[in-house]
């Protein structure tokens, strides 16, 4: 970069002696502040025709209404197509009713449990029977409703007893704030990276905006979940950087480590993406978007530089 700004600017100086004028610096560093604006506002082959500027944004400011992500409101029967939200609401609607004391280890009660599993993501090894449902940790995705509940500020817990905050309490009737809040801390505050030992606390995070590009652009077809990976780090090359998977090569580590946090983990909590359940557990992962991605998620095109 440093070589094509010099010669950028080499170029410019030769130009400007050869019709006899000798440039000024602040004339230079106008000439070069216009040359990074045209590179930053550039389409991009890598970037799926966004520029850096864009890109950006998306990465850094998701859900600012300049980004070319934008998300539209729903209905309320669209809200309960999305299991982790009808776990949330129900937990919600319980404490507003009383109160919840944690078991000594600090979990739900397991009977309340048995009540958000059914209205969560399945999950293998408790509905084929493999595995009993009898306490909170027997199942990721209660697990998953409890923080992500507490992340958004909604509940808390002062001495083993579960209750709702104030603004828990405000919220939990309006469907519309009350998904606003849960998927913007799923987004922004809760660790991807709990459930599981990959060695990258980034990867599929960062940058789950461009995820959705992707999938608005190519979902309508079922795809490997290896295509949209492949995507994610020819983008952000960087995040496979430093990793030392221990067995197999770093490249397919770092993109079942998407794919897992991503689509398992995320998308389909959100009824934003449909995936076998036989095949969450195989190598081979197919991915489609749903219906919902399109209610709720629109992306704008590229926007030409002035």
């Amino acid at each position: 970069m440093n070589l094509e700004i010099q010669k950028y600017i080499k170029e410019y100086v030769d130009r400007m002696q050869a019709k006899g004028i000798t440039p000024t610096i602040e004339q230079i560093n106008a000439h070069l502040a216009n040359l990074i604006h045209n590179m930053n506002n550039a389409p991009k082959e890598g970037f799926e025709g966004y520029s850096s500027s864009e890109i950006s944004k998306v990465l850094y400011e998701p859900f600012d209404s300049d980004s070319v992500l934008q998300f539209n409101p729903l209905t309320s029967e669209q809200y309960n197509q999305m299991p982790i939200f009808r776990q949330v609401k129900y937990l919600l609607q319980t404490l507003a009713e009383h109160e919840i004391k944690l078991t000594a280890a600090g979990f739900l009660p397991p009977s309340l449990v048995k009540v958000l599993y059914p209205l969560g993501v399945s999950e293998y090894h408790i509905d084929n029977g493999l595995s009993k449902l009898s306490k909170e940790a027997d199942s990721n995705s209660v697990t998953l409703a409890r923080y992500i509940t507490t992340a958004a500020g909604l509940i808390k817990v002062r001495k083993g007893v579960l209750s709702l905050t104030a603004n828990g309490f405000k919220i939990m009737n309006d469907d519309a704030k009350l998904f606003k809040h849960i998927f913007e801390a799923f987004c922004l505050k809760f660790n991807w990276g709990y459930f599981d030992g990959y060695k990258s606390e980034q990867i599929g995070r960062f940058g789950f905006g461009f995820t959705f590009i992707l999938l608005s652009k190519y979902g309508n077809l079922k795809r490997e979940d290896t295509f949209y990976a492949q995507k994610y780090f020819n983008a952000f090359p960087l995040l496979m950087d430093g990793i030392d998977p221990g067995y197999g090569t770093v490249t397919n580590y770092c993109e079942s480590c998407y794919s897992v946090r991503t689509f398992e983990r995320f998308m389909l909590h959100f009824a934003l993406v449909e995936m076998p359940l036989e095949r969450r557990y195989n190598i081979s992962k197919f991915i489609t978007k749903t219906v919902l991605f399109d209610s709720l998620i629109q992306i704008l095109p590229h926007k030409e530089s002035k």
